[in-house]
């Protein structure tokens, strides 16, 4: 027996116009779900959206209101960003990647999503006869969308089958062509939550090198694989990143999720001090200058935001401050995440259901997402069939993967209480389709 009628679940899927649940966007499978609540009076497993599910920290919250308080709201923040902000974030990569950058080349972002667009965009522009941007899929589809917003070509490949070296071989195939200006990836992925290895990192820092390719190197989910401890300021292990292995590189991190900071919009884009020096006459054509490292800030960041909010910037301050000074363990507040996949995982296994992506050498990590099919069920008909049992997914179609049978699901919103109510829907479910 369904938990939901499905008679009203189909009633209100047919208002979106579009047949094919499958190619809803995340919003609209919130906004989908959120309807179905309010009908049915029966509370969802929100699996479908990636949004922390922490509480935000008491003193980044404090220190913003303190800037406040101080009159910032008045005054325009720099754009490249406020002394204090550069300063820890350089601080934060040598405690937490072992990496030495410079203060010049932090730089904060209204959240990591401007950091990805302005990455993308001035990576796009380096070179004419290199037009396109190489996505490693699955991914986070909106970043194939700030690229379809203004007109840049992409090109993009599954991972799912080519791992370890089978990854140099595939990388190669497209990068020998020549048009290729950047690659982007997420490690810990989303929606997979794979992570790549010492080696494959290796492979893509090898390769962008070589084909002198960009790499824009999404870390939202920095320090979130849980079977490693990142947590410690100078202490390995230390985040992997393809930083240890080529000077192409951009790195984007998000207070949102290693901070549960996402309502105010906070990222940092690190960048290498080859490319934050470099020069490419073709920037000409859209700016002022041909230097990257003044292109992105002062020809996307200002033409777009002309900065990031003054007062976020004294909260993320304060908060790297006090990791980079070891009197918070980030990572560990970060755990709640990992318990609950666990759990969730093993539930699904229990009742039939498989994990679509697995790393390499290795068990899956436990932290925000993870991937889940049910046999002879394709990604379309396991998301409706969801709907009718108060269980909401998203499909890894949109995100780029070639599987035509996995769902995503985030822990964020599933609540410890919650795990009984799972089992019970998933156990109704089972018994439905044997």
């Amino acid at each position: 027996m369904t938990t939901i009628p499905k008679t009203l679940v189909d009633s209100l899927f047919s208002t979106f116009g579009e047949p094919d649940i499958t190619r809803l966007s995340i919003r609209e499978v919130g906004n989908l779900v959120a309807q179905i609540e309010q009908q049915s009076g029966q509370e969802f497993i929100h699996m479908e959206m990636g949004v922390p599910g922490l509480p935000a920290s008491e003193i980044a919250i404090a220190a913003e209101k303190e800037a406040l308080d101080k009159g910032l709201a008045t005054m325009y923040p720099h754009i490249e960003g406020i002394p204090f902000a550069k300063t820890e974030m350089a601080r934060f990569a040598k405690q937490f990647m072992n990496l030495e950058v410079s203060s010049l080349n932090c730089v904060p972002t209204v959240g990591a999503m401007q950091g990805s667009f302005a990455a993308l965009l001035a990576a796009a522009r380096t070179n004419p006869e290199k037009p396109y941007t190489l996505f490693i899929d699955p991914g986070f589809p909106v970043q194939k969308s700030q690229l379809q917003l203004i007109g840049v070509p992409f090109k993009s490949f599954d991972i799912l089958h080519f791992r370890g070296e089978k990854l140099r071989d595939k990388l190669e195939t497209y990068l020998k062509e020549g048009n290729i200006c950047a690659i982007c990836y997420s490690s810990p992925n989303n929606p997979s939550w794979i992570c790549f290895s010492e080696n494959e990192l290796k492979i893509i820092g090898e390769l962008a090198t070589k084909y002198d390719v960009i790499v824009v190197e999404d870390l939202a989910y920095f320090g979130m694989d849980f079977r490693q401890h990142y947590g410690t300021p100078a202490v390995a292990p230390f985040q992997p990143t393809v930083a240890h292995y080529t000077d192409n590189y951009v790195l984007l991190l998000s207070a949102s999720k290693i901070f549960s900071y996402a309502g105010q919009r906070i990222g940092m884009m690190i960048t290498s001090e080859k490319l934050r020096t470099r020069r490419y006459p073709n920037l000409k054509n859209y700016f002022t200058s041909d230097v990257l490292g003044h292109f992105i800030p002062y020809g996307v960041l200002y033409a777009t935001t002309a900065g990031t909010s003054h007062s976020a910037q004294y909260a993320l301050a304060v908060l790297l401050k006090a990791v980079n000074d070891g009197e918070i363990d980030f990572v560990n507040k970060l755990h709640l995440y990992g318990e609950k996949a666990k759990l969730m995982k093993a539930l699904f296994l229990k009742y039939g259901f498989y994990i679509v992506y697995n790393d390499e050498d290795r068990e899956l990590a436990d932290g925000f997402y993870f991937t889940i099919a049910y046999p002879d069920m394709t990604s379309g008909e396991l998301m409706k069939e969801f709907l009718y049992y108060g269980i909401s997914a998203i499909s890894l179609a949109i995100t780029g993967s070639e599987n035509p049978n996995g769902l995503r699901a985030c822990v964020s919103f599933v609540r410890m209480d919650q795990m009984t109510v799972l089992e019970e829907r998933l156990k109704s479910f089972v018994e439905s389709h044997h």
